[in-house]
């Protein structure tokens, strides 16, 4: 299976940004390394099937079985004690990140209600990008049926471009859709 996103990044993407930042060499291109989708769940220490459902839900969305993370230390304001289960995650990378991506851009944002775009602004200040989304239905690996609660999650891509600018033209070439 030849990833269309990849062969993209590497037939038109490189080129075009190695004219348009003036790179010689082309290991000096940012390219994507990680993307990494996280949930957390403050439910979780209440409704274990929360967690659950959370996991093959994020298993479905990316094709990789997501980590449980636990919480480092006790806060008894939110009642959690150490070691609890506070959320999922799950790290993409290769292949299996070029395909999410893919579907992210192509299929799940568009299908946010009233969506105009994403903010060109949340970028770290090292070429890594994060954002939210509020419900899961977005990506059509989900069925509306099958899910207990709407939950969002935050994706983050990290990518090894030294600038907010480089960040953002890569993730532009890709097709990401900002304002």
């Amino acid at each position: 299976m030849t990833q269309r996103l990849k062969t993209l990044y590497q037939e038109t993407i490189v080129p075009k940004l190695k004219e348009q930042f003036g790179y010689t060499n082309i290991h000096e291109v940012p390219k994507v390394m990680k993307v990494t989708v996280n949930r957390g769940l403050g439910e979780a220490s209440q409704n274990a099937k929360a967690l659950e459902s959370s996991i093959s839900e994020l298993a479905v969305i990316t094709g990789q079985k997501p980590i449980v993370t636990r919480a480092k230390k006790a806060i008894a304001g939110f009642k959690i004690r150490q070691g609890m289960p506070v959320g999922v995650m799950v790290t993409l990378r290769s292949d299996r990140m070029y395909a999410f991506l893919d579907r992210l851009i192509n299929l799940a944002l568009p299908r946010i209600r009233d969506f105009r775009g994403i903010s060109p602004n949340s970028f770290d200040g090292r070429g890594n990008y994060s954002l939210g989304i509020r419900e899961q239905l977005i990506f059509p690996e989900i069925d509306y049926d099958s899910i207990d609660q709407i939950r969002g999650m935050d994706i983050s891509i990290i990518t090894t471009a030294k600038t907010d600018e480089e960040g953002r033209a890569l993730l532009k070439a890709m097709g990401m859709p900002f304002r």
